[in-house]
């Protein structure tokens, strides 16, 4: 019927017009107007929303993401679909609530069509190994407590030389129209996949599983799989490398100075162009050496700053002497910074977190620490991942600031509080960048007020993690 519903009377057929009235004509429009779908409401398209979502989901039970043209087009014709749905709609009628719903599930489709129609899956690489690094996140959530679990996840391991073999296809599209990442990026892939590799047989990564549940795997699949990643190896090391541009960057790759654009605007949630990020850098580089040159004021140091900076890097007592102690000193500033929660927070989640040392496969890549979320529904606590890599380049006057912002009251907080809110669409819980890690260097704010540092090494500390971050703002 809805097919029906912009028909005029000057564009049905003249026989037809002769043989009705005009009044006539208008009733009948009047209605098959009636009689159509009405406009969709924000509570209908939020609907649309997650029954795709689930069914991508519910796929992804026992197979990997697919990336064929029918897949793509199905996402995209979708998303547009509920884009459109959405601009259709007036805030004027809608609750506080409801106009957070409407403009954050319209910044996430927004992302989500550029990224499918810029085709950025065509370059699925990462210095922290991108696609195959998340393969081996997504077995974290795995437990083989039952026979449906046990065959979901073979279904998902069958799956596994469809889903690398597309993934090479893609990267050699990619290198046929210039969306591939350059040389270094591809040689910590190569590395982090060699590790993966020296854990051959029923120890390699995607196995754990079974192993934790005490179950073998069937022999000749453990094998394709092993070959699988073997040839996935080959074809980066040589074709792909080969290919790689030696120049790190986006600009020249197709396109990428629009990509960049869209990326900065995307994780800021600002309409802001680069050289405004820059110029914020810029400034933010001055006002943090400021004040490390006010802490350093407070020391009896004789020297200027960049030979206090020098002291810290070479001094012993600076640092762990085995990796357990790191681990150690982290957990008991988690419990330190979990001393101030109630005097600065009156809602707490249920979910605990613990503090968990950085895969070795993918630490040598790894950042000094991060969040990993959890989940009550799958047994899974929030994990704060310490990398004790090389510990002994790990400044433990650092961890006061990394454990605020990484564990309580900074990503595991905020992510954990936001997975169990009630009466809420489940994607107002996606972790958005600008919120997120503003909260977490907030959290890092908060231990000064709170008497976490105390010592001017670990405010010092604090610092650094400021700077760090506004030199990657000028390096950008």
């Amino acid at each position: 019927m809805g097919s029906f519903v912009n028909l005029s009377p000057t564009r049905m057929s003249m026989n037809f017009q002769s043989f009705i009235s005009r009044p006539i004509c208008i009733l009948i429009l009047l209605f098959l107007v009636g009689t159509t779908h009405a406009q969709e409401s924000l509570n209908e398209i939020i609907e649309r929303y997650n029954s795709f979502e689930d069914e991508l989901s519910e796929k992804g039970r026992t197979a990997w993401t697919n990336y064929s043209e029918e897949s793509v087009e199905l996402k995209l014709n979708t998303y547009r679909s509920l884009q459109d749905a959405l601009n259709n709609l007036s805030k004027d009628s809608l609750s506080e609530t409801d106009v957070i719903n409407l403009e954050m599930l319209s910044y996430i489709l927004a992302d989500e069509i550029f990224l499918l129609e810029y085709e950025s899956y065509l370059m699925p690489l990462s210095s922290e190994g991108g696609f195959v690094i998340s393969m081996m996140y997504s077995t974290s959530y795995v437990r083989l407590v039952n026979d449906e679990a046990i065959e979901n996840y073979t279904a998902k391991l069958k799956d596994v030389p469809r889903y690398i073999d597309q993934r090479i296809d893609l990267m050699r599209r990619g290198i046929q129209e210039n969306k591939m990442r350059p040389k270094l990026v591809v040689n910590n892939c190569t590395a982090i996949l060699k590790d993966f590799l020296s854990y051959s047989g029923e120890s390699f990564f995607l196995f754990k599983p079974f192993s934790n549940a005490g179950i073998s795997p069937d022999k000749e699949l453990v094998d394709e799989i092993i070959r699988s990643f073997e040839k996935l190896q080959d074809f980066l090391e040589g074709e792909y490398l080969e290919a790689a541009p030696e120049e790190l960057g986006i600009s020249k790759v197709k396109d990428g100075m629009a990509f960049y654009l869209q990326r900065v605007q995307y994780f800021s949630s600002l309409d802001m162009h680069p050289m405004q990020v820059f110029e914020i850098g810029i400034s933010e580089v001055q006002r943090i050496k400021s004040e490390m040159e006010a802490v350093l004021a407070t020391l009896e140091f004789d020297g200027d700053l960049q030979d206090f900076i020098e002291y810290l890097r070479t001094d012993e007592k600076f640092y762990a002497k085995t990796p357990e102690e790191l681990l150690y000193y982290a957990a008991w500033l988690s419990k330190k910074a979990e001393e101030i929660l109630p005097k600065y927070f009156t809602h707490l989640p249920r979910l605990p977190f613990t503090v968990s040392p950085v895969a070795p496969e993918i630490a040598p890549n790894y950042t000094v620490g991060r969040y990993s979320g959890g989940s009550m529904h799958s047994q899974k606590p929030g994990q704060y991942l310490v990398n004790t890599y090389k510990y002994d380049t790990r400044p433990l006057y650092l961890m006061p600031a990394l454990t605020l912002h990484e564990a309580v009251p900074g990503h595991h907080l905020q992510i954990s509080l936001a997975k169990e809110i009630e009466d809420l669409p489940s994607f107002r819980s996606y972790y958005l960048s600008a919120f997120g890690e503003g909260w977490g260097l907030y959290a890092e704010y908060l231990g000064k007020e709170a008497g976490i540092y105390e010592t001017a090494y670990e405010e010092f500390g604090r610092l650094c993690y400021e700077m760090w971050r506004a030199c990657r703002l000028v390096i950008d």
